[in-house]
């Protein structure tokens, strides 16, 4: 049955219901241009969506050499068929006509355009400049978290055996460097334990910091289809966040805690779940180390304890021990609310402890996700392009270091492993500091996305660092740069890449990308040949020249590791589902939950990390890791509650937050171009509870100034049912379709939610802290007729039903929803 839906007024679409341990049901979501028929179209192209982690598989539909529209992959394991907003209309931005077709060098002080030798030569001129003057640390890379495996493995290898420099790290520093510090803190290793499918065999599941509504649609399709199938007897949900979001609205139990107390909020329940005895003993004895020290930490982490901490009451942390302790299979997932909190690794750990002393993995429906929030996070992770060494080998293990040398053909020493990979924090400051002096920026947009702007502005613009930005438009960053070299996107590339429950997808090249703009992996390719980069035994150092040659090369590089792709293919991945990795020999068709059988990857030989110092992120020993976990088992680490760095004061009395919203990505360089994903959330606003905005005298739609001690955004207000005490700004928003190009100035005030946030990160996986800060909120203007560009179908509607206009899309955000 074919159903017209308007997927911006309903996001999430029209339900299939099923129950609990069914098939999920195929639902094919298909959205076409104006005036084209399926008929119509000459080709379908294989992809999967490249924005969010979700990794829904879709193809895209061909005319005459343009994108016309997109049609989800039934036959996949991840999403069925159905797609999300992003997924149905963001495809437009690719045709937008301010994307770059050629390159652009500074020249006079201003960006002129040049051809391709003419901005390569430059680039390899300071290279080879700064490399004999300075050496290799005066030159660092920061990626993305949306290029492609291929391209990712690429940057790994031009960076640290080509370059030697030890400053390579991705923007998924923002958004998962908490999961995988968290991962290989508890299971010695990276790697997501769970699958999406858990979600068909749970009969609880515990969302810490998740709004999966709005940033993974497609899973909370499932989830609803699951509620709708079985409702409350079946599956009951915990909801751990402090806006009312759509989850929250669910929720058999909601906790909306005072900001930065995560870990006192989590103690609780793990003190709860011991002390009423719902531990699976057998486990951790099998299993696990530590647990005496976990059980003596929590010990006197009481639910009244943590109610004085967290503001909750006692009685409703107690109610949500009880849905976690009674749990025939919980399936647990984490995301921003808990990463970029205070304490982000030590709060992400003890989610890791509760399903640990549970014995909750490895079983369909008993599970944990450590969500990504990029798309393709997961592979700068395994790649080596995210502050870790490739195949998720341990820079402290010389054996590690010596493995990878042979796959590369170099000598040990030329990787650099005498301190940690540098983290895009530290990577900045090096660049305030003068030892950086040339920083590769590709696929991101540091001037909107990193904390305290005006500082990171300050330090693009520094005469002495020569910036090069790889990218589809000129963003904020680009407008800084010195180099510009137009990229090819998602649909005008072959390549590969994973999504959050280890989903390897193929997405092949669709339609030619515009002017002279290049795949990423052509140009880092161009870029290494112009380097001449050398093996040990003077031959190329990359020897691949493609897509498929560099995925065969990726491949030897994985071999016998957690991460192992050997048992995967083009061929392989072409018109079937996704594939989950390990894939090899032994697991041919994937493998879709970790520790089946105990925790494979944690013994001090094989393990990614000796662990960290969960309060000071000093790194542990070798000697000291093999002496607590001689035979690799999970690591049950404690942490105790520490108060935020910043609390709010009489002058700034608020907490302050950022984070996304259903209808765009990142700094909307794509969904701002995307007409029915930008009409629903056009512009910043700022959220504030019922009896925040009385006490203030403000209402919905005036224009107030939000303010900390780093610099003032100005918005429009949206009250909503945010707990007490708490503000929110969605960061998506810069300043490219405004006058004043990369900041604020004259007549356009602070946009940026990332004007007000803080310099501060997680000591163990060095995320920035864009969910703690103190802030003052003042009216600057009355309303006089408007109302916040805010949706009203996702968190952020107002308290007050039908007091704004309802956010909808009309004809042109008609889908057609397919199903049996």
């Amino acid at each position: 049955m074919d159903v017209s839906v308007d997927r911006i007024a309903r996001p999430w679409g029209t339900r299939t219901p099923y129950g609990r341990h069914e098939a999920w049901p195929v639902r094919v979501d298909t959205y076409l241009e104006a005036g084209v028929d399926p008929g119509l179209v000459q080709r379908w192209v294989q992809t999967a969506s490249l924005l969010h982690s979700d990794g829904d598989a879709m193809d895209i539909a061909v005319v005459d050499g343009r994108m016309v529209g997109v049609r989800g992959r039934a036959q996949d394991r991840v999403n069925h068929g159905r797609l999300g907003p992003k997924d149905l209309f963001a495809w437009q931005a690719n045709a937008s006509p301010d994307r770059l077709t050629r390159p652009l060098a500074r020249q006079d002080g201003r960006l002129a355009e040049c051809g391709w030798d003419t901005a390569m030569e430059r680039i390899v001129t300071r290279s080879r400049d700064l490399l004999r003057e300075r050496g290799p640390g005066s030159i660092g890379f920061y990626t993305s978290g949306q290029l492609f495996l291929e391209e990712y493995y690429t940057l790994a290898v031009l960076a640290r055996a080509g370059i030697g420099t030890n400053h390579l790290d991705g923007n998924t520093r923002l958004c998962t460097a908490t999961a995988a510090e968290a991962l290989k803190e508890s299971f010695g290793c990276d790697g997501q334990p769970g699958s999406f499918d858990d979600i068909d065999d749970a009969d609880v599941i515990a969302l810490f910091g998740h709004n999966i509504a709005e940033t993974q649609p497609v899973q909370w399709m499932r989830v609803l289809d699951r509620l709708e199938g079985g409702g409350p007897s079946e599956l009951r949900l915990l909801c751990v966040d402090p806006r009312p979001t759509p989850v929250a609205r669910r929720a058999t139990v909601h906790l909306a805690p005072r900001g930065g107390t995560n870990v006192a909020l989590l103690n609780a329940l793990l003190h709860e779940i011991i002390r009423t005895d719902r531990v699976d003993h057998d486990y951790i004895e099998a299993h696990t180390v530590g647990y005496e020290e976990l059980a003596s930490q929590v010990q006197k982490c009481t639910p009244e304890w943590a109610a004085g901490i967290c503001d909750l009451p006692a009685a409703r942390i107690a109610e949500a021990a009880e849905l976690l302790g009674s749990a025939d299979r919980l399936l647990s997932t984490v995301l921003q609310g808990v990463y970029q909190s205070h304490q982000a690794t030590a709060a992400a750990v003890q989610i890791n402890n509760l399903h640990l002393i549970r014995g909750m993995l490895g079983r369909p429906g008993a599970g944990v996700l450590q969500m990504n929030g990029q798309p393709t996070a997961q592979n700068t992770r395994e790649c080596g392009a995210n502050g870790d060494l490739p195949g998720f080998r341990n820079w402290q293990n010389d054996d590690h270091v010596t493995d990878l040398a042979r796959v590369w053909n170099v000598d040990p020493k030329t990787i650099p492993h005498y301190a940690p990979p540098t983290h895009a924090m530290q990577m900045f400051r090096y660049a305030e500091q003068g030892s950086i002096r040339m920083l590769w920026i590709s696929g991101t947009n540091p001037a909107v996305s990193l904390p305290e702007l005006s500082r990171i502005r300050s330090i693009l613009e520094q005469e002495r660092l020569f910036v090069v930005v790889q990218d589809l438009f000129l963003t904020e960053t680009a407008q800084l740069a010195d180099v510009v070299l137009p990229a090819a996107t998602w649909g005008e590339k072959t390549g590969t890449f994973t999504n959050a429950d280890r989903t390897v997808h193929l997405s092949d090249k669709a339609v030619d990308p515009p002017g002279e703009a290049r795949p990423d992996l052509d140009i880092l390719l161009d870029y290494a040949t112009r380097m001449d980069f050398r093996d040990k035994d003077d031959g190329p150092l990359i020897t691949w020249h493609d897509p498929e040659s560099a995925f065969e090369a990726w491949k030897r590089c994985s071999a016998g590791r957690p991460c192992d792709y050997t048992g995967l293919t083009y061929d392989k991945l072409r018109g079937g589902s996704g594939i989950q990795w390990p894939c090899d020999e032994q697991a041919s068709d994937g493998t879709p939950r970790l520790y089946t059988d105990g925790v494979d990857w944690a013994h001090p030989d094989l393990c990614e990390s000796y662990g960290k110092d969960l309060a000071t992120g000093a790194p542990d020993e070798a000697v000291d890791y093999r002496a607590l976990n001689p035979d690799g088992r999970a690591v049950l680490k404690a942490a105790a509650y520490l108060p935020p760095h910043e609390e709010p004061t009489g002058e700034y009395p608020f907490q302050l937050v950022t984070g996304r919203t259903l209808y765009h990505f990142h700094t909307r360089t794509k969904t701002g171009r995307t007409p029915q994903l930008n009409a629903a959330a056009p512009d910043v606003w700022v959220e504030a509870s019922v009896s925040d905005a009385a006490g203030l005298g403000l209402h919905e739609g005036d224009l107030v100034d939000v303010t900390t001690p780093r610099g003032t955004v100005r918005a429009r207000l949206r009250v909503t049912d945010i707990r007490t005490g708490l503000l929110f700004l969605p960061f998506h928003y810069g300043y490219w379709d405004t006058g004043a190009g990369c900041g604020p100035g004259g007549d356009t005030p602070g946009r940026a939610a990332n004007e007000a946030t803080i310099t501060d990160w997680d000591p163990a996986s060095k995320q920035p802290l864009f969910k703690t800060g103190a802030a003052a909120l003042h009216l600057a203007a009355r309303a006089d007729g408007h109302h916040a560009p805010a949706p009203t179908t996702t968190a952020s509607a107002p308290a007050r039903t039908g007091s704004v206009p309802a956010t909808t899309g009309g004809r042109d955000a008609l889908v057609t929803e397919a199903t049996e």
